[in-house]
């Protein structure tokens, strides 16, 4: 199956009838069509709203589940990592420094695993209707930034209290955290359409991402700083992309470990290559997923 663009008619002689849209084949794998995007800016708004809306509107709690969720998850990496384990939070309270892993690592898990399986999910609607598929992903990735905002706003609260207890000393480079935002985002979606295109022929490989996802986070420093890797690992931790992007995050707002610029420079690299490698497998498969799905 092909996919298609919608385009403004071109009306080449008298005998052409004006449409309102066209529907062409679009063959190139890496075609992204900027244009159509835009004009399909409400689709992707409603989406959105849609995502927001619809995860939690039968709950109980609700949104509060935002709140509740890296509370839970912070208490448990105290008491098992901190306290019983005592692994090395490099000075820093125990409670804020998890939670500031907490915060990146859901942000990047959630979008990873959720556009690896925006094919299986969105069959139907792509089997009907046409749009941009990569209005899905990208759907993905902003609703869940909004699921970031709201948990990064008590992980400010948990920062601001141990200020003005004199406990941490967050510095200027807070004002980077946007680049970081966008490249969290970019490398979870490139990985995540590489999967994506995967999952849609082995259905069994959504039980592996969800496996993977966990032992992956154990190979990012999410519970642990990366000063406490030994050095003669070091290089092989260091091949992981996000690995600046946490000591960034501890580094800005805690005030411990260590960072600078260059650390930016392997996960940008990372980000584009990935998400360009991506798009062209997302664009190969979906002209014949609906024949695997």
């Amino acid at each position: 199956m092909n996919t298609y663009e919608a385009t403004a008619p071109q009306n080449k002689n008298n005998n052409t009838e004006g449409w309102d849209a066209v529907i062409q084949s679009k063959h190139s794998l890496f075609a992204i069509n900027f244009k159509e995007l835009w004009h399909y800016r409400d689709l992707l708004v409603l989406f959105v709203r849609r995502d927001f809306v619809t995860v939690y509107k039968q709950t109980i709690l609700g949104p509060l589940w935002f709140f509740i969720q890296p509370i839970l998850t912070t208490i448990t990496f105290t008491v098992i990592f901190g306290n019983v384990a005592q692994l090395s939070t490099d000075g820093a309270p125990k409670v804020v420094f998890y939670m500031a892993g907490i915060t990146l690592w859901g942000y990047f898990s959630t979008c990873l695993t959720a556009v690896s399986g925006v094919f299986n999910a969105n069959a139907g609607i792509f089997g009907k209707v046409y749009f941009p598929r990569l209005i899905m992903p990208m759907t993905i990735v902003i609703s869940n930034l909004m699921k970031f905002g709201v948990q990064f706003l008590l992980f400010l609260c948990f920062v601001v209290y141990f200020v003005l207890q004199n406990q941490i000393h967050p510095n200027v480079w807070v004002l980077a955290l946007p680049l970081v935002i966008v490249l969290m985002a970019l490398i979870s979606m490139g990985i995540g359409l590489i999967l994506s295109s995967m999952t849609t022929k082995y259905k069994d490989l959504n039980q592996l991402i969800s496996f993977g996802m966990q032992l992956f986070m154990y190979a990012t420093p999410v519970i642990y700083p990366s000063s406490s890797i030994p050095a003669d690992y070091q290089w092989v931790v260091n091949l992981n992309p996000l690995v600046g992007l946490f000591d960034y995050m501890r580094y800005a707002f805690l005030g411990v470990g260590s960072f600078t610029l260059s650390d930016f420079i392997f996960p940008a690299v990372f980000s584009v290559v990935i998400l360009f490698f991506g798009i062209i497998v997302f664009n190969k498969v979906q002209k014949t997923f609906m024949d695997t799905v």
